[in-house]
């Protein structure tokens, strides 16, 4: 048979179709990047500049030439399209998780693919640019805002656990190693945010430098923690004497 005539790979054949379809599906998804990406940054700006209470989700969808149905497919929300890249930067640091070796240290790992998201050249971090990084600087005085990036790094935290978790062949609800080591990590990374947010940080750089430097003070407070003897803790974190005789003698 020759080629149009239904031979797979030749013109007409099965080959193009299945191309033609792959091309098709590529098309469909970069206009829905596209149209997500021009809502959520219509959003960020137009909170940054009008103010959180000031923007409705018309208005959002006007300035990305949208309709409200369109935003409602993408969002639950003005707050939750103008976090949309607090979702995009944890799902890149994921993406770094699953890539480390399964037998590197579990917090270690964890460090690693921050970085590796904070340094990465080609695609910089949407927390450094300026709109998101202005607009993480309200969040702790933005209630309703404040609950959406809470709820997008709890889901983004949940699936780091699971990552970690499935390393090592253990139930996340019943083995806490874990959960304490997102959680560890992802306060390291979210303090860090928020006060180089707040001004007193410079560009991406100085961000990376931060976490860099925030983590080692984790790991030598957790060092020292492990050197230090029980019996050294403060008197106070023990019942004195006293205490107990008065406990004994309510009982």
């Amino acid at each position: 048979m020759s080629a149009g005539n239904g031979v797979p790979g030749g013109a007409g054949g099965v080959g193009d179709a299945i191309g033609t379809i792959d091309a098709t599906a590529d098309r469909r998804r970069l206009r829905s990047l596209r149209t997500r990406q021009a809502l959520a940054s219509a959003a960020v700006d137009l909170i940054l500049e009008r103010g959180l209470a000031e923007v409705g989700v018309d208005a959002i969808s006007e300035r990305a030439q949208v309709t409200r149905r369109t935003f409602s497919r993408y969002f639950a929300g003005k707050e939750d399209a103008a976090l949309n890249f607090a979702r995009a930067d944890g799902e890149r640091i994921n993406a770094a998780l699953r890539g480390r070796p399964y037998d590197e240290p579990l917090l270690t790992s964890y460090r690693a693919a921050v970085h590796t998201w904070l340094t990465d050249p080609g695609q910089p971090a949407e927390h450094s640019r300026p709109g998101p990084r202005a607009l993480l600087a309200l969040v702790p005085g933005e209630p309703a805002l404040f609950a959406a990036y809470a709820r997008i790094r709890w889901d983004e935290q949940t699936e780091s656990v699971r990552i970690l978790a499935a390393r090592l062949g253990v139930d996340p609800g019943a083995d806490p190693r874990p959960g304490i080591v997102v959680e560890a990590g992802a306060g390291v990374l979210g303090t860090v945010l928020y006060q180089w947010a707040g001004g007193t940080g410079t560009g991406p750089e100085d961000l990376a430098a931060r976490v860099d430097r925030a983590f080692d003070e984790l790991l030598e407070e957790s060092f020292l923690a492990r050197r230090r003897p029980a019996s050294s803790l403060p008197a106070a974190t023990s019942p004195t004497a006293g205490d107990a005789n008065e406990e004994r003698r309510k009982t």
